[in-house]
C-alpha cells in the first residue's frame, strides 16, 4: 500500500479524534492515531512496537537501525479538548488559508510526526549507523501516564531526543515543573450562635493561606532564574471551596493550588515545607489538615548549555538554547539518559485555542533541522 503523501499524512492524523482530558465525557483513545503511525512507518521499515499503558491509551516505539545511541523524535499523539463552535472551521478537518494549516493537533503537536515522516524518507536510502527511533506517547495533555510509563521501564531510548512542542523553532533546554495541589480541613460543623460549638474550617483555612503566601514569598527569595520570563517559582491560589450555610460553623474547606518549582526544587521537599508550616495551624484551630496532589507532579527540566544537543540545535537554529515556563515530557526522557531538547515548529501562543495552526513557512526550515539531526546521531559515525 502506498504510504500517503505529506500533506494526506497531516490531513489524517488531525482526523484522528485523541483528546485526553480529565473529565470522563471528554477522554478519548488514542489507538486510531497510534494504528496511522505505526502503519506508515512500518511501510517505511521501521519496527513498530505499540505499547498499552491503559485501556485505550498507547505508546508507540518506531526504530530504523538498530544498535546503542541514535537520535529519539518525540512527540504526544494527544490533543487537549475544543469548542467546535469557536472554531471557523471544522477542528478535526485540516484546512489551508492565509500560509497557515489549521486543524486540532496541527502546532500541538500530532503534525509534528507528518514533519518527522516526511524528513527521514529521503535518507532511508543510506546506511544508518546508529538508530533513529520515532516516540509517540499518550496522556500528554492530561497525567502524561506515557512518559510516566516509559521512565518507569527505565528502557534506555538514544543519545538524543528532540521532543516537537511548539517552541517556534527556537531550542528549548528548560522549563518550570508543574504541581497541582488539594490542601483539605476538616474541621467541627455547629451552631453559628456559639464558637465553642464547632471549629471553624474556614477560619483554619484563612490561617493556612497566610502561611502559604508567606512561604511563596520566602521561596521566591531563594530561588530565582534570569533565563525565564518570571524568574521565580509562583505558587497560584486556584480556587477553594468550604461551607455549606451562613448560621453554621464551616466544617470542611478545600484549596486546589498550583505550584512552578524551578530546575532544581524537588516536589516531595516543597510540600514536605508546607506541611510543616501548616502543622501549627492544625492545632491551633483543632482541625485536620490534609495535602495532596491532584496529579502526579511533572518535575522541572534542564539540559546543560554546554551538551553536545544544545550546542548543535543552537548551530543549526540560529537561535541560543531559552527556557519556558509550560511543562513536556522532558523530564521523563531525560530520566532515561537522553540528552533531551523541546524543539518544534508551532507557536505555543496558538496551542490550546480555537484556529490552532501552523504557519506553512515553518515546514521546509523543520524538515532541513530534522534531517540535519538525523544525519548527525544516525548516519555518521558513531563518536568516540
Amino acid at each position: 500500500m502506498a504510504i500517503p503523501d505529506f500533506k494526506q499524512q497531516f490531513a489524517a492524523l488531525i482526523a484522528a479524534p485523541s483528546v485526553s482530558c480529565t473529565q470522563p465525557h471528554w477522554d478519548q483513545t488514542n489507538r486510531p492515531v497510534i494504528e496511522l503511525l505505526a502503519a506508515w512507518l512500518g511501510d517505511l521499515g521501521f519496527a513498530c512496537e505499540t505499547q498499552q499503558v491503559a485501556p485505550g491509551k498507547f505508546n508507540l516505539l518506531a526504530s530504523y537501525g538498530s544498535g546503542p545511541g541514535g537520535l529519539v523524535l518525540a512527540g504526544h499523539s494527544d490533543t487537549v479538548p475544543y469548542d467546535a463552535g469557536l472554531w471557523n472551521s471544522d477542528p478535526l478537518r485540516l484546512r489551508e488559508a492565509d500560509d497557515r494549516w489549521y486543524g486540532l493537533g496541527s502546532c500541538d503537536m500530532k503534525g509534528f510526526f507528518a514533519l518527522a515522516i516526511e524528513a527521514v524518507r529521503t535518507l532511508l536510502d543510506q546506511p544508518f549507523r546508529q538508530p533513529l527511533l520515532i516516540l509517540a506517547t499518550c496522556d500528554e495533555e492530561s497525567s502524561m501516564s506515557g512518559a510516566r510509563a516509559l521512565a518507569a521501564a527505565g528502557r534506555p531510548l538514544g543519545r538524543a531526543a528532540v521532543i516537537g512542542e511548539p517552541t517556534g523553532l527556537r531550542p528549548v533546554r528548560l522549563h518550570k515543573g508543574i504541581m497541582m495541589e488539594r490542601l483539605d480541613i476538616l474541621g467541627q460543623s455547629g451552631h453559628s450562635s456559639n464558637p465553642a460549638y464547632g471549629h471553624s474550617a474556614l477560619e483554619a483555612m484563612h490561617a493556612a493561606l497566610g502561611e502559604l503566601i508567606a512561604l511563596r514569598g520566602q521561596w521566591q527569595r531563594e530561588y530565582s532564574n534570569p533565563l525565564f520570563d518570571v524568574p521565580t517559582p509562583t505558587l497560584n491560589l486556584g480556587c477553594i471551596h468550604g461551607g455549606d450555610n451562613p448560621n453554621r460553623i464551616c466544617g470542611q474547606c478545600a484549596l486546589e493550588f498550583d505550584l512552578r518549582p524551578l530546575p532544581g526544587m524537588d516536589a516531595e521537599s516543597l510540600r514536605a515545607a508546607i506541611r510543616q508550616r501548616l502543622a501549627p495551624v492544625a492545632e491551633q484551630h483543632q482541625v485536620k489538615i490534609d495535602l495532596g496532589p491532584i496529579f502526579p507532579s511533572v518535575p522541572a527540566f534542564e539540559q546543560r548549555a554546554d551538551s553536545e544537543l544544545v550546542r548543535l540545535a543552537e548551530r543549526l537554529t540560529g537561535h541560543q538554547a531559552e527556557a519556558v515556563a509550560f511543562a513536556t515530557e522532558a523530564p521523563y526522557l531525560q530520566q532515561l539518559g537522553c540528552q533531551t531538547l523541546v524543539l518544534g515548529p508551532g507557536d505555543i501562543a496558538c496551542a490550546h485555542q480555537p484556529d490552532e495552526y501552523l504557519e506553512l513557512a515553518r515546514i521546509e526550515p523543520t524538515l532541513g533541522l530534522l534531517r540535519s539531526l538525523i544525519e548527525h546521531y544516525c548516519l555518521r559515525p558513531a563518536h568516540a
